[in-house]
């Protein structure tokens, strides 16, 4: 009975069921709205909770106290599942900031890519792929998922490897210590399929940042769009997503036409009708 019971309580956690029922889930990538955000914070969230949004990654907002910014979600009546990190900083004190964001209320944090001096040549690569593998082994045991976030780079290959850089990484790196935290439109300006890496990383991609876009072309820069006005194939990537074990799907919008606030809400609107 007592064990049922434990069962029960992990059960009822508002995370953990979510990935139990193997539910879609969507969140808002706070760095969509980061410019209203350094004009007034609260009044950022607090739209972004009007609008229909419950869950949020923390990234591009002001910073602040691990404190203030759990009060700031509470009072919006938002719940962080995510962040962006910087991995130098655990390395330099893990403990704190471990703290941090365990006091913000996170469960996946993910770096915004490569760190700098691990990005010259496949040995500088191996060689960060050694550090996530370590500081995600700490990270496991302390409760928190580490996932690594992409561009387009890693899609592009060193001169001396046949592989991949985003898949040098993943081979590199033990599953319990690494997972892809996809970002969708990157990986689609990067000229591969997501769907197809999606499934080829079955298991090990709880987080992805969806993310549309139009394909740069004629010299052009690829333009950001609202989750169903750019050319992600969204059905295939959602079945994929579904074989794979996607548990949150974060919208994000670097840039676009218009408001954040306008675009944000057009994405809220395609995205749940897509939760299931």
């Amino acid at each position: 009975m007592l064990a049922a019971l434990g069962v029960l309580a992990l059960a009822s956690h508002p995370l953990l069921s979510l990935a139990a029922t193997k539910k879609r889930a969507m969140a808002l990538q706070l760095y969509t709205m980061r410019d209203p955000a350094k004009k007034d914070l609260a009044d950022t969230l607090k739209k972004v909770r009007e609008m229909g949004w419950e869950y949020v990654q923390w990234s591009g907002m002001p910073n602040l106290p691990a404190e203030k910014i759990r009060a700031a979600l509470d009072t919006a009546g938002l719940k962080p599942i995510a962040a962006h990190i910087s991995i130098e900083r655990f390395e330099k004190d893990f403990d704190t900031n471990v703290q941090f964001w365990k006091t913000v209320g996170v469960k996946d944090i993910a770096p915004g890519g490569m760190m700098n001096d691990c990005k010259a040549t496949v040995k500088d690569w191996l060689n960060g792929a050694r550090r996530l593998n370590e500081l995600g082994a700490k990270l496991h045991a302390a409760g928190i998922r580490l996932s690594y976030h992409n561009h387009s780079f890693e899609f592009e290959k060193f001169p001396d490897d046949n592989r991949r850089k985003i898949d040098i990484l993943m081979e590199s790196t033990q599953p319990e210590n690494l997972n892809a935290e996809f970002d969708l439109a990157w990986m689609y300006v990067a000229g591969v399929d997501p769907a197809t890496y999606i499934r080829k990383y079955k298991g090990r991609c709880p987080v992805v940042h969806a993310k549309d876009v139009v394909k740069g072309r004629d010299g052009k820069k690829q333009q950001f769009k609202p989750l169903g006005q750019g050319e992600l194939n969204w059905p295939e990537i959602f079945a994929a997503g579904d074989e794979a074990g996607i548990e949150w799907y974060v919208y994000e919008q670097d840039s676009g036409e218009g408001s954040p606030f306008d675009f944000a809400h057009a994405s809220y609107e395609f995205l749940a009708k897509q939760m299931k």
